[in-house]
């Protein structure tokens, strides 16, 4: 045993590992995407870790492990666990022979999310036992804990940290690698019996899940991670909570404050008879969670189950809000308000710190995404045109000044929505942008509608060479696997051609004058068709170029600044100033330049 300072996704990987996992498999999203990375980095041999193309196909290969035997791991972000939903909730009934834990990080915020989910309500609907941890080092613990039951009941289990966990850090006692659990899997055995999912099949195992499910309300009532902790003497009020704010709340009990405190480490199957000694003699429980009022709504029924009179507060009597992460402030307000308290933050003087400065998410100095937007805005201007957006960091094209991005649903949806506008509004030339590895995560199922369903639009793949937004991750465009061995690469331009496409084009979008009239040409010819605008991320692939600006040339347009919206490019004593250490020297800037003011050298 040693001890390592670890961030949780870290000690979360490093649990799995020492729990003896097999095979890792997921798809990168913030904040989980850390856990596969550390996997790579730390396994020792044996483990199989994988980038899956997308969360469906990483839980479709993990359950194949896990029939053979083997311990796997499926990591995600929330809205990842919408992709991967229509496996999962067929394997709940098929069961596992191994262990399968599924890894959601969910968002509260959201802070890098499309929408605010809480995972705990998803594991009530799929009937899958549910663990949330509180702490990074608890995190490591549990999901040895959870790995266990997944096998002792031949489940799949939802492993629900989120984002606090997830990025948080602390000082961990984790296991050596001789002392990780090892695991040999019986390899597949034939069992269509109990693999092939008919309704009679589903019928007995729902029976046998709902029968599971009560059994494991009295183990996790027994399961030491859920605490009950008395402050003071004689409490008649009583605070719920789970994840990370249980750390908010305890750092907002003052110094006699008298309550009792339930933590909630494994919301389902909910532990009733840990529950009903919480509530024994109380007047009033409130209760402080992230999202959903899964606690609320638990001890709420327990309460009328038992006919006990006491009063459940939180989300649903207004208590708390409905919406967003808690923090310690808000937590702190919101039991100054329940234990009366006059004063704020648990009784503590704590002066308010000073306001952030805004700082909106831009794409970076140099993008290639900004030279690709900008191709497509001058090449349609003064036509009526949909851009339908997509999820990556193209997403930022919306900003001002591009103002590229019409909409943006899910990954994927931009093909979809471009062909359900051109279908009622003819007249509106329409392109879907979609990034290299959302591509092949969940753009081919589009083309092909697309192109079955004789759809007039302009796809336009903005292959930077990597899943930049979540981390640089590889994905099939890159011929990099995960543990970084080189395969073939998949070619967007192949898929494409074979699924009958006959105009696909690939540009560089710094080539401007090339690009606008290749946009233009593409776009004017009918049915679908693909532009794909190739070039690296700046972050992956560094340059000595920097552009500089003639000060005797430049009349103070700031045209450059104006069109483009870079953060190198700014103002100085009324002419236009680039920032050296932001730029990349993409010279994008150069060619908008209307009297040839910008130009570019080499970085001695």
């Amino acid at each position: 045993m040693r001890r390592e300072y670890l961030m949780g996704n870290e000690a979360m990987a490093l649990g799995a590992l020492a729990a003896g996992v097999g095979v890792v498999c997921g798809y990168p999203g913030t904040p989980s995407s850390e856990v596969i990375s550390t996997v790579c980095r730390r396994a020792p041999e044996g483990v199989y870790a994988e980038w899956s193309v997308n969360e469906k196909a990483a839980l479709e290969t993990a359950a194949g492990a896990a029939y053979c035997g083997a311990r796997t791991l499926v990591t995600m972000k929330q809205v990842g666990l919408n992709v991967a939903s229509d496996p999962l909730m067929s394997l709940a009934y098929i069961g596992v022979k191994g262990a399968m834990v599924v890894l959601v990080a969910d968002d509260p915020g959201p802070i890098s999310s499309q929408t605010e989910q809480d995972t705990r309500t998803f594991g009530m609907y799929s009937k899958l036992p549910v663990f949330d941890p509180s702490g990074v080092a608890e995190a490591y613990e549990m999901i040895q804990d959870a790995f266990d039951l997944s096998e002792k009941y031949g489940t799949p289990v939802i492993f629900r940290p989120t984002t606090r966990i997830d990025h948080g850090y602390e000082a961990v006692t984790v296991k050596e690698p001789e002392e990780y659990k090892k695991i040999t899997p019986a390899g597949f055995v034939r069992d269509p019996a109990n693999l092939v999912i008919f309704p009679a099949l589903s019928r007995r195992n729902h029976a046998l899940i709902e029968k599971r499910n009560e059994g494991l309300k009295t183990e996790f009532s027994a399961y030491g991670k859920n605490e009950i902790t008395e402050y003071g003497r004689g409490a008649k009020v009583g605070i719920a909570t789970h994840g990370g704010s249980l750390g908010y709340v305890r750092e907002n009990i003052a110094d006699g404050d008298s309550l009792r405190l339930f933590k909630v480490a494994t919301p389902f199957p909910f532990p009733e008879k840990l529950a009903l000694e919480f509530l024994d003699g109380l007047d009033e429980v409130l209760c402080v969670e992230e999202l959903d009022p899964v606690i609320e709504r638990a001890l709420t029924f327990t309460a009328g189950k038992y006919a006990l009179p006491v009063k459940i507060r939180g989300k649903l009597t207004g208590d708390v809000a409905p919406s967003g992460e808690n923090s310690p402030d808000s937590v702190a307000a919101v039991m100054d308000s329940f234990l009366k308290r006059k004063t704020t933050t648990g009784g503590r003087d704590v002066p308010a710190p000073p306001a952030l400065p805004v700082r909106p998410p831009v794409l970076c100095a140099g993008c290639p995404h900004r030279a690709s937007f900008y191709a497509v805005k001058l090449a349609m201007k003064g036509r009526k045109a949909l851009f339908a957006g997509d999820i990556g960091c193209y997403t930022l094209g919306n900003a001002a000044p591009l103002d590229m991005c019409d909409t943006c649903l899910c990954m994927g949806a931009g093909l979809g929505i471009a062909q359900g506008v051109k279908r009622v509004d003819p007249d509106t030339c329409c392109f879907a942008f979609v990034g290299d590895s959302t591509f092949f995560a969940s753009g081919i199922s589009g083309v092909i509608n697309a192109f079955y369903n004789q759809a007039d639009m302009t796809l336009v793949i903005l292959d930077n060479s990597t899943t930049a937004m979540t981390g640089h991750q590889p994905h099939p465009g890159t011929g990099v696997t995960a543990t970084g061995q080189r395969v073939t690469p998949v070619s967007a331009e192949k898929v494409l051609k074979a699924i009958g496409l006959e105009t696909v084009v690939t540009l560089d979008p710094l080539d401007l004058k090339t690009a606008v009239g290749e946009v233009r040409r593409v776009s004017e010819k009918p049915g679908v068709k693909a532009i794909i605008f190739k070039s690296p991320c700046v972050a992956i692939e560094k340059t000595d170029r920097r552009c500089t600006v003639d000060e005797n040339k430049c009349v103070g347009c700031r045209k450059c600044i104006n069109e483009l919206g870079c953060p190198a490019l700014g103002m100085k004593d009324g002419k236009a100033h680039i920032d050296a250490a932001q730029c990349t020297g993409c010279a994008l800037c150069a060619k908008v330049c209307p009297v040839g003011a910008i130009g570019g050298d080499e970085d001695e």
